[in-house]
């Protein structure tokens, strides 16, 4: 595949990894998503892993995007590599939300393809997710 846009049209997973409630970021990332062409199945709060790999799975996602707001991004970010890992499937982590720029070399190292912190533009999620999902197709 080249840098060009997939054949299909991207499917993303959206959902908050865990017990934290706040979902407004998650909802603008949701409409800029869909206004830029991609489907977004959006899970809402407090997912777990389990729930998301099977969203993944039934819809046959090519990325999952999580959300952060309450400092367990070293934690779950990578858990969330893991698990797709283990099951198997070969999808795009990408986390957006409040992480520190310390942060991000770890969450990076760790299998997450994409950090995005709160001042990214809609243009720079868009492209970001786009550029991960045609990277893990390479």
């Amino acid at each position: 595949m080249t840098d060009e846009a997939p054949e299909h049209r991207i499917r993303i997973v959206l959902a908050k990894l865990g017990l934290d409630g706040h979902d407004r970021g998650l909802k603008v990332v949701a409409r800029i998503l869909r206004d830029a062409g991609m489907e977004v199945i959006f899970l809402g709060i407090r997912q777990t892993t389990s729930s998301i790999i099977a969203a993944v799975e039934q819809e046959d996602a090519d990325a999952v995007g999580l959300s952060m707001h309450n400092a367990g991004h070293l934690t779950l970010g990578p858990k969330m590599v893991k698990a797709l890992a283990d099951a198997d499937i070969d999808v795009p982590v990408i986390i957006g939300g409040i992480v520190p720029p310390e942060d991000e070399v770890e969450l990076l190292n760790g299998g997450v393809a994409v950090v995005l912190g709160p001042g990214a533009s809609a243009e720079e999620v868009v492209e970001s997710v786009r550029a991960a999902v045609i990277s893990a197709n390479a």
